[in-house]
């Protein structure tokens, strides 16, 4: 029997019509009648409400306005494809049919997962940048063996190296090289006596009661992660309508000066004379490293999530629909109304 999805509100004499339609036709195309009432539902507000009422049947769907004949076709066509998926033994078919008999337990996670994904990822970024604050705390505590652990754990994600870092508690917030030419502050051979040129001793040092304790994190992985954190706040804060950002625009402002700004460095200092000749000696300064940063995860964030959102917003719907047909299949009401 062919599973119809009516999508409507109350008071809505269109939708009243396709009911009876549906009602005239169950003899001819016997079927089960599936009414979702959006009202209420944001999401089906949004998809649906201006072509209320809408009617689904397999691949096929109407919307307003819905005449008796566009439904015969419209059912007939989903008869004739349902037999023949059913004649020739689809096993696509089949096991797609198996899955829609049932709820599973995966099924509730992914229509959890559609309202709440954004709080999830917020959350997640929100440890991951909040967690290398944490250590710098927990060293001014006095706390020092559950500090190294957060240091080590980041470690493989991080270079950490104090003159591209933040510090907390101490004389300055940062303490840079003296090749980044910042007027005005210590640098980082000064504040510390370590040579300068060596990375190892620089990824190592964590800080003192003078100089203040390390960010586990650097300055550009800071910049980037709290930018995502950022967008993922605005994002969810103004009902999530902004469109993804188009692909130049991400590449132009967010790729762009990162790229400049860290390759340039990374060449200039590699110590081939061939390079340094076309790249000349540079460190960059806390400012660039945080703008660039910031620059490239607020627009890989405006990039990816609003993509996100409009697939969980695709995945929410076809939970919805399936919680319906099963309810209705089981003789439930919840928010359906079923019609043999």
């Amino acid at each position: 029997m062919l599973t119809v999805t009516l999508y409507h509100r109350p008071g809505c004499h269109l939708c009243d019509e396709a009911r009876d339609s549906l009602e005239r036709l169950q003899l001819e195309y016997p079927h089960q009648l599936v009414e979702i009432n959006v009202a209420g539902d944001p999401l089906l507000e949004e998809r649906f409400g201006p072509h209320i009422p809408v009617v689904e049947v397999g691949p096929y769907q109407l919307r307003a306005p819905i005449d008796e004949k566009a439904l015969r076709v419209t059912l007939g066509a989903a008869r004739d494809r349902r037999l023949h998926l059913e004649t020739i033994g689809d096993e696509t078919y089949q096991r797609a049919v198996q899955r829609g008999q049932r709820i599973s337990g995966a099924d509730r996670f992914s229509y959890w997962l559609s309202r709440h994904y954004l709080a999830v990822i917020n959350l997640l970024v929100f440890l991951y940048v909040g967690l290398p604050f944490l250590a710098p705390t927990l060293m001014k505590a006095g706390w020092q063996q559950p500090a190294r652990v957060i240091y080590t754990a980041y470690s493989p994600l991080c270079h950490q190296l104090g003159f591209r870092s933040w510090f907390l508690f101490g004389q300055q917030a940062f303490y840079p090289r003296a090749a980044a030419g910042v007027e005005g502050v210590l640098t980082f051979g000064e504040a510390t006596g370590l040579d300068e040129s060596q990375l190892i001793p620089a990824r190592q040092f964590v800080g003192n009661e003078t100089v203040g304790y390390k960010v586990a994190l650097c300055e550009r992985d800071v910049a980037i992660y709290a930018s995502i954190l950022l967008f993922g706040l605005l994002f969810g804060l103004t009902g999530r309508r902004w469109k993804p950002l188009p692909v130049y625009w991400w590449v132009l402002i967010g790729w762009l000066p990162i790229g400049l700004d860290g390759f340039s460095q990374l060449l200039s200092q590699i110590g081939i004379p061939a390079l340094n000749a076309i790249f000349p000696y540079r460190e960059s300064t806390p400012f660039l490293r945080t703008l660039t940063g910031f620059l490239f995860g607020f627009t890989t964030a405006w990039f990816a999530i609003p993509v996100m959102e409009a697939s969980m917003r695709d995945l929410r719907h076809v939970m919805v629909r399936k919680f319906a047909h099963v309810a209705a299949r089981e003789g439930r009401a919840d928010h359906v109304v079923a019609r043999k």
